[in-house]
């Protein structure tokens, strides 16, 4: 049988930087919440076999403010990070997955990204033994500050060659069950952080990137819920 495409989206966090009542993957945006906009943005662009939401394990709102869905299993395995979450997830995800099926992890907080960025991702992919993530070159010019309150700059960084990672990043199961197993790799801010380390003992060949879109925007603060909104309004009124 072909490999299967199956979704993670790590869902776990208070979400502490957006400072609201709720979660931010609850967070209100027209109408639905972020999570649901970011899990029908991947049911609509590519062919899931099946799509799993990792929450904490006291995750009280979900059933209230989702409810049940077609083809989406909750998992409560979420850790004290994204990368513990996905670790879990990924082992509780072991009696129906193969090494070579498809993980795409995709941010309940990127309710934005374009059809054609994920199906551009998928085909681009699809013939890689590893995987690898949508990002965008770097195009401000980068600052580093001194590290005082309040901060001066301390040099100009060369952003020649730097990209932003965004998600989704798509992994084969087997490849990431294996970055994840490894020591250290509860520190990664992303999945590809993880296998670029297993790549780095020549396990596997390194991620891919592959060009993703301005428009994939991560929501971290409130006033970012608004720039959503119009983006969204703005695809909707395109398609």
């Amino acid at each position: 049988a072909p490999p299967r495409l199956v979704a993670l989206i790590p869902a776990a966090g208070g979400g502490s930087r957006f400072g609201s009542a709720l979660p931010k993957q609850y967070a209100d945006l027209g109408g639905q919440p972020l999570l649901v906009r970011a899990m029908d943005r991947l049911a609509a662009a590519l062919d899931l076999a099946a799509t799993t939401v990792a929450l904490a394990p006291d995750d009280a709102l979900y059933d209230r403010i989702v409810g049940p869905r077609a083809g989406v299993e909750t998992l409560r395995c979420g850790g004290a990070s994204r990368a513990e979450t996905v670790a879990n997830a990924l082992a509780a995800m072991a009696s129906h997955c193969r090494d070579d099926d498809w993980v795409l992890v995709h941010d309940a907080a990127r309710p934005c990204v374009p059809a054609d960025a994920l199906r551009r991702l998928a085909a681009e992919l699809a013939d890689d033994a590893v995987g690898g993530l949508l990002a965008i070159p770097v195009a401000d010019t980068l600052k580093r500050e001194d590290r005082e309150t309040p901060a001066r700059v301390l040099r100009t960084e060369d952003r020649a060659g730097l990209w932003r990672a965004q998600t989704p990043q798509m992994f084969r199961y087997g490849v990431l069950r294996a970055a994840f197993a490894r020591p250290g790799a509860l520190a990664a801010t992303d999945e590809a952080q993880a296998v670029e380390a297993l790549a780095a003992t020549g396990a596997c060949a390194r991620p891919w990137l592959v060009a993703g879109s301005t428009l994939n925007i991560k929501v971290t603060y409130p006033g970012d819920l608004a720039l959503a909104a119009a983006i969204l309004a703005a695809q909707e009124q395109k398609s």
